[in-house]
Order: structure tokens, then sequence, then C-alpha cells
């Protein structure tokens, strides 16, 4: 009879310990998620704008080469309003549905792939001073870097791009340049 109460008491106290690890892992997870808020909020963010670039793309080359030039500036700032104004009613939308949604999408990857120990360091080093600089440096690493990139490729890629557009252009059946002004018909020979 001792040995089932200590079986038992021996499995409780597993159990229980287990259940406290599991605990303090989620505890650790959910920390960790709360700090990555400002990167889930900046990730729904850009798929925000992701989603309207397209748009704002086509209405800018739309207003270059079919609105008249009078008009341009006062079309553009409609444009734009109306831009602003699907990113304000889109973005809290997203940002709320990304934050609430987190939780469930990365808890089972932070659980599969980090233990308590490795959550801990993890922690420890997001909140430390330097990641904070780190974090504080990497976007300007991130335009130091992607301004040499463009400047470097331009010249290979701008020709490419044009190509890409025109090519696109002709598979839509859209014009591919500005038609070109009418000419007036030719006179016919005078008959003698």
């Amino acid at each position: 009879m001792k040995k089932i109460k200590l079986a038992l008491l021996t499995v409780a106290l597993a159990s229980s310990s287990m259940a406290a690890m599991a605990q303090d892992k989620a505890t650790l997870i959910k920390q960790f998620i709360d700090i990555q808020r400002p990167g889930i909020e900046s990730l729904a963010r850009g798929l925000v704008e992701q989603s309207s670039a397209p748009i704002a793309q086509a209405g800018s080359q739309y207003l270059q080469t079919q609105v008249p030039e009078a008009k341009r500036e006062a079309a553009a700032k409609a444009a734009d309003a109306e831009l602003k104004k699907y990113f304000d009613d889109a973005y809290p939308i997203v940002r709320d549905k990304a934050v609430q949604l987190a939780p469930a999408a990365l808890t089972p990857l932070l659980e599969q792939n980090f233990s308590e120990d490795e959550l801990k360091q993890l922690l420890a080093w997001i909140n430390s001073p330097l990641s904070k600089k780190y974090q504080d440096l990497n976007p300007k690493m991130q335009t130091a870097l992607t301004e040499k990139l463009v400047a470097e490729t331009r010249a290979s890629i701008e020709p490419k791009m044009r190509a890409l557009d025109e090519n696109v252009a002709k598979a839509l059946g859209a014009p591919t340049e500005a038609p070109a002004p009418a000419k007036a018909p030719a006179k016919a020979p005078a008959k003698k």
C-alpha cells in the first residue's frame, strides 16, 4: 500500500512540476508575444500599405498620362485623400486582427522550437540595452544598404522594368506609348 501511495505521490509531484513548467513556459511565450506587438502592428501596417500600392501606382500613372496638367494637383490631392481614408479604415481592422491571432499562430512555433531556458535567454536578449541599440540602428543599416543597392543596380534594372511595363501592357492589349498626335492627311497630288 505504501508503494502505491509513493507512486501516486511521485506522479502527482511530476504532474504538478510539469504543469508549473508549462505554466512558466506559457508565461514566457506570452511575454515574448507582448514584446513583439510593435512588430506585429508594423506587419499589419505593411500589409495594408501593400494592398493599396498597386492602386496608388496605377492612379499615379493615370494621373501623369491621362489627366490634364491643370487638373493634376487637385486630382492628386483627392486620390491621396481616398488612399488615406482607406488606410485609416483598414489599418485598425488588420492591426487588431493581427494582435488577436498572434498568440494562436506563434505559440505553437515557440513551444516547439524553444525550451524554457532558451525563452528566458531570448527575453533577456530582447530586453537588453545591446538589443535595443541594435534595434534602433537596424533601420539605418537597412536604409544604407537599400540606397547602395538601388544606386548600384539602377542602370541594369530600370531597362528591365520598362520592358516589363511594355510587355505587360502589350499582353493586356493596353497602349504602350502615348498616342501620337493625329497628322493631317497628306494632300493628294494636284491633277493636271
